[in-house]
């Protein structure tokens, strides 16, 4: 397991953390209404297509995250040298084309 997650943070303002908590909600949200269509015995085509909406909004705020990353901590740390982001965003890449 890497470590470097319990080791660095990121700095966020207050309007980054409400429109990022903001799409996370939403996400919530849709997983609550496929609670409730699975207790309500929904047909699973529209099961399946409501958990196809989560996966595209996870991945959509995925990407979003890691677009800012891009443009501010990796940013920042190949400024100051620190080239051991470059190892950390290759193992980044690998999880997302799993």
């Amino acid at each position: 397991m890497d470590n470097n997650c319990c080791n660095k943070k990121t700095k966020r303002d207050l309007a980054e953390k409400k429109r990022i908590i903001s799409r996370l909600n939403r996400i919530n949200g849709q997983i609550n209404g496929i609670n409730k269509m699975i207790e309500n015995d929904a047909y699973c085509n529209d099961v399946l297509i409501q958990l196809s909406a989560v996966e595209n909004s996870v991945k959509s705020l995925s990407s979003y995250i890691l677009e800012n990353h891009l443009y501010t901590c990796v940013a920042r740390d190949l400024e100051n040298g620190e080239f051991d982001t470059i190892d950390e965003l290759i193992s980044l890449f690998k999880r997302f084309n799993k």
